[in-house]
């Protein structure tokens, strides 16, 4: 059976179960307490090699870590990614997209912002983040005002991705409002089926106000 390595308030660690679910998938899970430093002990590191959650380990022992390769694996061969060279390199590209200007800034913006860090980090880290998460929204409405979903008409795993975070940004003090194709994307989002609505909080883990190891 597959082995999921997770922190359940880990955004990046829902994309993953969001995905399993759909398939309809039976795994196992591991907690990884990643606040207090078993993301860098000598066995994780094995599965991870960064210490990050989400990880996953296959029944002959080959692991796989990184949210989004995961996800391109678990949905090869399936609805979820198209089966064509051109569909599949625009749902890379949108996977890129999200870690590189979703994740980054608004994940990072939101972790700091929830777990009391914010005021800890140093005003012009801040700010920048900031700036570069609004030209993130930009994009995001821009595109999104002209199909259904990020990567075309069709629900994919981009979607799962950039939801992950991106349906997540009023909790980075950025407000949705003025964002009308975004609001309607995300509530696509939502009416899949199967769409995994729950969301644990960082307040579930005493340990989460601290820095990572």
């Amino acid at each position: 059976m597959l082995t999921l390595y997770d922190y359940l308030p880990s955004q990046n660690a829902w994309k993953v179960r969001q995905l399993l679910h759909h398939l309809g998938r039976a795994y196992r899970t591991v907690e990884v307490s990643i606040f207090e430093g078993e993301g860098r002990s000598e066995s994780y590191l094995r599965v991870s090699p960064t210490g990050t959650v989400p990880a996953i380990e296959l029944d002959d022992g080959r692991t796989l870590a990184e949210s989004n390769a995961i996800l391109m694996y678990l949905a090869d061969g399936t609805p979820y990614v198209p089966g064509d060279a051109f569909g599949r390199a625009k749902v890379q590209q949108w996977l890129h997209f999200e870690q590189e200007r979703v994740e980054s800034v608004l994940g990072a913006l939101r972790h700091w912002t929830l777990t009391g860090k914010l005021v800890r980090r140093p005003p012009a880290l801040v700010e920048a983040k900031r700036q570069a998460a609004a030209r993130t929204l930009e994009i995001l409405e821009r595109e999104l005002s002209g199909r259904n979903f990020i990567a075309g008409e069709r629900y994919s795993i981009a979607d799962i991705a950039l939801f992950a975070y991106g349906s997540r940004a009023a909790e980075a003090d950025f407000a949705l409002d003025g964002y009308s194709a975004i609001r309607a994307w995300i509530a696509r989002v939502e009416a899949q089926p199967g769409f995994l609505a729950t969301m644990h909080p960082y307040a579930s883990d005493p340990h989460s106000v601290r820095e990572l190891p």
